[in-house]
């Protein structure tokens, strides 16, 4: 028996608006269609906090947060300071207990993951591991955007939101361009070309910014890159891509072989620009066997894995958009190509697959609030632009039917084939910015960075403040140097009036964003997370609500943001649209079953190893699905 688990990021599924079994009965995603013919289908609730490290460890152990451990992406616990993370929830030592590729690869499975949240250091021996996501394991190169400094303010208003996960590299580089000295081999230029250093990574591309119109006026529409001044790799103008280049790379002192391709999102006639570099996502250090990278690069080309970022960066220009939109194609494209070339090259009995593109799209700022009708943002399009929406939306879904199509043609017939989902998405009309709440009340002292934006937080006289994705950290003594909890009647107080102070918070609407508050004693029982993994209170939003760490002057709570799609701290027993997928076909399966209720994540894991033959665990706390076996 062989397994080829595909589990798409933020791939929403729902009975009401993403009805993804009625679009495939229509004919719009024929692979879909195929595997609810030839198998069981229904829809599946994630965990809370409905967060993509903690729906794939509960995915992938058939148990709730509280059992393996990931209770977020960035935990803090006790005896660390909370101004750095302790435990990171997308890497594989954050769980206590054992994923299914252990298990698997323990009774003799030879076993292949590619892309998937968790699975890095690598906890498999044997098998292959293709660049986990955020595990902080080997040389993980993102894409960089590089934009016009300018007199500042995009960065300031950025804050941390230029940097990986808030805290991480930068993600957006804000530059001033230099009068272009040196070059060879160039155009002509009617108006002094201009030249920008891309430095990144330890190496730099420099690019040619030069108007190609003799027209009397300045008009900058070209730009060429070059890696010495002298070679034009690319000449392109706003829109366009480049093509694949070779790049040596730097990573803990060491040279990394590595690839490159530009794009021009916005090249302006006065010279403001807007580049976009992203790099090969597979190298020797982030593959095991470290030879996979150079053969995947060879065979199915350089790696994109998903696109944009996190935080995104492909929001605040409306050329943003199609450049999302090319990217995220070329992610699909590649990830097509991986799977006929995975299953012949290496033969895994088992595959864990991810891609995270769907998320990125249904979270991003072009899509969700304009398609989903219970967001705030739906009338601000006609309907012949919501139909073009729409029509953008499954296309995406038509590109994980594809990919569906290529597993199903490169499986023989004793292989279970399934699709699932970590979380789904729904929109975003308002973050609240609880550090401003706090800040409000004195609970919490900060100033900005004049030049970044970037908080910096008076840690000694900071009583409260709120931490990614969910959690209040509280201590009348202030939160300075390691964490530890505190108790006593001026910590109850001062809980207390943390928990009113957000209970009672209410929009200029009058509507409350909060949808409940959990003292950490309490979080194991109500809502299955790790007590030891979480702050001093759970916060959990209303769905429409988001929380946000950012900090301002002028302490304003509400603001609308830029992203139109949402998916943390919510409950998602509450929120179809948080619902995800659950297909899966293959020998033992019933054909053309419909699942009535939908399923816990946690019955996942122990329905497919039933399938396959093997033992449950005993850690598991899921049970195998009664109704599905034919």
């Amino acid at each position: 028996m062989k397994l080829y688990w595909f589990i798409p990021d933020g791939l929403r599924a729902d009975p009401d608006l993403f009805t993804i079994y009625e679009w495939a009965g229509q004919g719009e995603l024929p692979n879909i269609k195929k595997m609810m013919d030839n198998g069981a289908y229904g829809y599946s609730i994630p965990v809370f906090p409905s967060h993509t490290p903690v729906n794939f460890a509960t995915l992938l152990t058939g148990s709730y947060p509280k059992t393996h451990g990931v209770a977020d992406g960035p935990m803090h616990v006790e005896g660390r300071p909370l101004d750095s993370v302790a435990v990171g929830g997308f890497s594989s030592a954050a769980k206590k207990v054992p994923p299914i590729w252990s298990t698997l690869e323990e009774n003799g499975e030879k076993v292949l993951i590619l892309s998937t949240p968790g699975s890095t250091p690598p906890e498999i021996q044997e098998g292959v591991v293709i660049r986990g996501r955020w595990g902080g394991w080997g040389a993980d190169f993102h894409a960089i955007n590089f934009q016009s400094k300018e007199n500042g303010d995009k960065r300031r208003q950025q804050g941390r939101g230029s940097r990986l996960f808030y805290f991480g590299p930068e993600l957006t580089q804000y530059v001033d361009p230099l009068p272009a000295s040196g070059w060879e081999n160039v155009p002509p230029s009617f108006s002094p070309p201009l030249e920008v250093p891309l430095a990144s990574w330890g190496a730099t591309v420099y690019a040619y910014a030069y108007d190609s119109t003799d027209d009397g006026k300045k008009n900058y529409d070209h730009a060429a890159f070059s890696l010495d001044k002298k070679t034009i790799l690319d000449d392109i103008v706003q829109g366009q891509w480049g093509n694949w280049h070779k790049i040596t790379l730097k990573w803990q002192g060491n040279d990394v072989d590595s690839d490159f391709i530009p794009e021009a999102i916005i090249l302006d006639e006065d010279g403001f620009f807007r580049l976009r570099i992203f790099y090969n996502n597979v190298n020797r250090f982030i593959t095991q066997p470290s030879t996979v990278a150079d053969q995947l690069t060879d065979y199915v080309g350089p790696m994109m894995d998903f696109v944009d970022n996190y935080p995104a960066q492909l929001v605040y220009y409306p050329e943003d958009k199609e450049a999302f939109l090319q990217e995220m194609n070329a992610t699909f494209a590649w990830h097509t190509r991986a799977i006929p070339y995975i299953v012949r090259e290496y033969n895994p009995a088992i595959v864990i697959h991810d891609i995270y593109s769907p998320n990125q799209m249904l979270t991003s700022r072009w899509w969700m609030g304009y398609v989903d009708p219970h967001s705030a943002r739906y009338g601000d399009v006609s309907d012949e632009e919501r139909r073009q929406l729409w029509g953008e939306v499954k296309d995406m879904y038509k590109d994980i039917d594809r990919m569906i199509g290529e597993i199903m043609a490169n499986a023989d017939e004793n292989t279970i084939i399934v699709l699932s989902s970590d979380h789904g998405a729904v929109p975003l009309d308002k973050y609240a910015a609880l550090n401003n709440l706090f800040a409000n009340e004195g609970l919490l002292k900060f100033t900005l960075n004049k030049d970044t934006g970037e908080p910096i937080i008076d840690w000694n006289r900071t009583q409260a403040i709120y931490l990614k994705m969910d959690n209040v950290y509280i201590n009348p003594n202030g939160l300075a140097g390691d964490y530890h909890r505190a108790s006593g009647p001026e910590y109850e107080a001062l809980r207390d009036k943390v928990i009113q102070l957000l209970i009672s918070l209410q929009d200029e609407n009058g509507k409350r964003p909060v949808a409940s508050v959990t003292k950490w004693e309490d979080v194991e029982k109500f809502l299955d997370l790790p007590a030891d993994r979480t702050g001093d209170l759970i916060v959990a939003n209303e769905a429409g609500y988001g929380w946000s760490e950012e900090m301002s002057d002028d302490l304003a709570i509400f603001s609308e943001p830029l992203i139109s799609g949402y998916k943390q701290a919510i409950h998602p027993d509450d929120v179809k649209g948080m619902w995800t997928p659950f297909i899966v076909m293959g020998p033992g399966v019933k054909k053309g079953h419909r699942i009535e209720e939908p399923v816990r994540q946690v019955d996942q894991y122990p329905t497919l190893m039933t399938l396959l033959g093997e033992q449950v665990p005993d850690f598991v706390e899921g049970k195998p699905l009664p109704d599905i076996a034919g």
